[in-house]
């Protein structure tokens, strides 16, 4: 119920408190959003299997969009694209957890 009523404040904030990112730092940003929402369904995928644990929650929340972000930064320094290799990473591991969430909440076990 805790991360239900996080989000719904969470959007609230962002529809009547809009924030402005520069273009410059898009980049930046669009990599520690896809950081964040990979540990948002991880979370949500390990509540629903009964592991989730507020401190790896948190540790892996903020330190994989700062990691993201700096990793993105320095990328941009070298002349080096890595946010591509991150955009990739988090962009499958987000579909891997809305898979695990999907199968979770529809309760269909795994047929092999």
């Amino acid at each position: 119920m805790v991360p239900l009523l996080g989000l719904i404040a969470g959007l609230l904030i962002g529809i009547f408190l809009p924030f402005h990112i520069p273009s410059e730092y898009s980049n930046y940003a669009a990599v520690a959003i896809l950081a964040a929402l990979d540990s948002v369904l991880g979370g949500l995928s390990a509540s629903l299997e009964g592991k989730f644990n507020i401190k790896v929650f948190l540790t892996g929340f903020f330190g994989n969009s700062l990691l993201a972000a700096l990793l993105a930064y320095i990328g941009d320094k070298l002349g080096i694209q890595i946010h591509l290799a991150a955009i990739f990473a988090f962009g499958n591991r987000i579909f891997l957890n809305f898979g695990n969430i999907r199968r979770k909440l529809i309760k269909v076990d795994d047929v092999k």
